[in-house]
């Protein structure tokens, strides 16, 4: 109890200091009515950290929304790009045909021969 009224007791000097050396520059217009002088630094600094306050709130919020927007559209572009090369592939392997025969012979015998030797080797 002791601690606050020293603080109040510092703040009115502070006021009456202000009041004194004529620090009076600032007001404050509240529905037309224009308050000055400490009252009206103290209402524009309350005021003016309020908007501060709310500002960074509200750029909070709109981060957090352009993360989720962002996120999922580079999962709807990744997945169109996968869907476009998985058609791609499929409109292009007529024309690779006549490449895939003769790389699917020598795969068939190379890896039945191989397959053969293991069968060996394990009976062995």
């Amino acid at each position: 109890m002791k601690k606050t009224v020293a603080i109040i007791v510092f703040f009115l000097f502070a006021v009456f200091a202000w009041n004194v050396f004529g620090g009076n520059g600032i007001g404050v217009d509240i529905d037309g009515d224009h308050v000055d002088g400490p009252l009206g630094a103290l209402l524009g600094l309350v005021f003016a950290g309020g908007g501060m306050l709310l500002a960074g709130v509200v750029m909070l919020f709109v981060g957090v929304v352009l993360a989720a927007v962002f996120a999922g559209v580079g999962i709807m572009l990744a997945g169109g790009l996968a869907l476009g090369m998985a058609l791609l592939a499929l409109a292009i392997s007529p024309l690779l045909l006549p490449l895939l025969l003769p790389l699917a012979v020598i795969w068939y015998v190379f890896g039945r021969s191989r397959k053969q030797r293991m069968l060996r080797e394990q009976a062995v």
